[in-house]
Parts: structure tokens; sequence; C-alpha cells
């Protein structure tokens, strides 16, 4: 029985290597083409060592925008947020450490506060004072970070759909496999992008739902470039990271002092609003609450005039941070 199963193990051993082998060629091939077709956009500023990746527009008052997790800076020019938010305010949206064409050295754990550290001193390069930091899921965490550690430096915060207390989560579980070590490096060169292309089109309908996907995200957001290796492991170590986060800024929410804007979607099925922003909303004293009906994790596509009547908002409170 032993000597069956080692010779067992071996023949798969051997039918799995070139598999394997052949899946992570095709796969550097994809994220390559991925590059050449979407070459960077924007420019670079280069923080402790850390090349980062950003889009600017407008002038004024500055709008700082913070992607969330699995995508980039270009989802929010897709949606038509940077523009419009770019007719009254001076608009810059990173790419996060290892999304887009920003790094991600392995020798930090890029924590919410290890992000907000190095974007903070990115918009200091930028010459970027008391801007609105403007967060979307993942995003929000990051945003309420930077709010924490830097109040000084920061004028208001708007946060949409994102996740702000510790609750037990299994697709953050699946979702932080590829950022284990050896077999997350294993993982994310062979079977995760092939899997990702095929859970693509169902994983879009959820975090749209219960609106469509938009067109425009469909025709425009560059799916390819969220499927190579690299920003896969940045994917995977914010998943591992988020709850954690969470859990450890919950107790100091009542800290903000600054103005505070939360908007959610109420058929939002990939965060809750009962225990997430309506909770914060009665933690933060200087806060608003908006619940959008008929959108979800991404409301940001679907509401325009809501967009309009915050970006109105976010004047106003940039007007009163700074008499």
């Amino acid at each position: 029985m032993n000597l069956i199963s080692k010779s067992t193990v071996a023949k798969t051993a051997a039918i799995t290597a070139p598999v394997l082998g052949a899946a992570a060629l095709i796969n550097a091939a994809l994220a390559s083409r991925s590059e050449r077709r979407n070459p960077p956009k924007g420019s670079f500023v280069e923080v402790d060592g850390v090349r980062l990746h950003y889009v600017e527009k407008g002038t004024g008052s500055p709008v700082v925008l913070i992607h969330g997790n699995q995508t980039m800076a270009e989802d929010y020019e897709i949606s038509g947020v940077f523009d419009l938010v770019a007719k009254n305010h001076r608009v810059i949206a990173f790419d996060r450490p290892g999304f887009g064409y920003s790094e991600r050295p392995r020798q930090t754990i890029w924590t919410a506060a290890a992000q907000a550290a190095l974007i903070h001193k990115g918009l200091a390069h930028l010459g970027v004072e008391k801007p609105v930091l403007v967060g979307h899921s993942w995003g929000a965490l990051m945003a309420l970070t930077y709010a924490l550690d830097f109040p000084a430096d920061t004028g208001a915060v708007l946060l949409i759909s994102g996740y702000y207390f510790a609750s037990a989560r299994l697709d953050v579980v699946m979702a932080a496999l590829a950022a284990l070590p050896v077999l997350g490096d294993v993982l994310r060169y062979t079977v995760s992008p092939l899997l990702g292309w095929v859970t693509g089109p169902h994983v879009l309908k959820m975090v749209f739902a219960p609106s469509e996907v938009a067109q425009r995200f469909k025709k425009e957001f560059p799916f390819s470039m969220a499927l190579r290796p690299s920003q896969i492991r940045a994917t995977a170590g914010d998943a591992s990271l988020m709850v954690g986060s969470a859990a450890r800024l919950a107790g100091r929410y009542e800290e903000l002092a600054m103005p505070v804007a939360i908007m959610a979607g109420r058929g939002d099925t990939v965060v809750e609003i009962a225990p997430q922003p309506e909770r914060l909303h009665g933690l933060v004293p200087h806060s608003t609450l908006q619940i959008l009906d008929g959108t979800g994790h991404m409301l940001h596509y679907e509401f325009p005039v809501s967009w309009r009547m915050n970006t109105k908002r976010m004047a106003d409170i940039i007007s009163a941070c700074r008499r």
C-alpha cells in the first residue's frame, strides 16, 4: 500500500508539474500583454523607495480618491467620479501598493496603516494639504486610518460601501489563500488567474447587484490587469488584512473630529448595512449617513445625482475646514 501510494504521488507529480509550468508561462504572457495594452495613464512619485502611480486632474481644493480591493485608480475614472470631482477640485487618485502600476515590496506588511502612511508621504511630495479623502470599500478602511493617524492633515472623509467592524467572513479566508508563502506564489502564477477569468462574471454581478453591471465598466475596465499575479498578490494580501485592520480601528472611531460623510447601498451584499455604516454613524460625532435604495456595493456607478450632491457637500466641507 505504501509503495503504491508513493508511486501514485510520483506519477501525479510528473503530470502536475508540467501542467503548472505551462499555466505559469501562459499567465506571465497574459500579464505582459495586458500591460502593453494598458500602459500607465498618469504620473509616478517615489516614496521610501516605493514607486506609486497616480492620476491627477483639475484645480482647487484637493480631493484624494482611494480605490477598493481587486481594482485600481481607473475604477474612479470609469465610473465618472474622477471627472465629476475634477470640475471643482484638484483630484488625485492613487493606485494603492500592488495595484495598477504601483509597487508593493514584499518586505513590508501592507496594512491599512502602512498604506495610509505611504500615501500621506506621497501627498506631501505633491504639495497636497488637508485633502478630502474619498474611500470605497477597502479604500474606506485606508481613508479612516489616514484620518485617525494624520488628523491635522485631513480636511474631511467621504466613505463609500466601507467595511468598518470585524466579522467572520469565509470569502476573506478564501481570497487570502494566494497571500500564503510558497503556496500563494504557486497559486498566483498558475491557478488563480485562470479561476479569475472563470468566476469574474459572477463576482461582478454580485458586487453590482441589485443593479446590472455598468456597461462602461464591462467595456473599459482592464480586467486582465487585475488578474496579473502581482495584483492577485496585492488583492490577497489586502483580503487577509481586512478583518484585523477593522478590529484595530474600531476602538478609535470616536476620535474622528473632522466631518465624515458615509454612503452605502441598501442592496449591498458584500457589506451589510446594519452592523457596518449604521454602527459607524452612531459612533462618529460629526458624521452624516446616506443609504441609497436600489443599489449595492458599487453605488458610485449608479447615482450620479447623489454624487453631484456629495461633490457640493465636499466643497462646503473643505471651505469649513479652511476657515
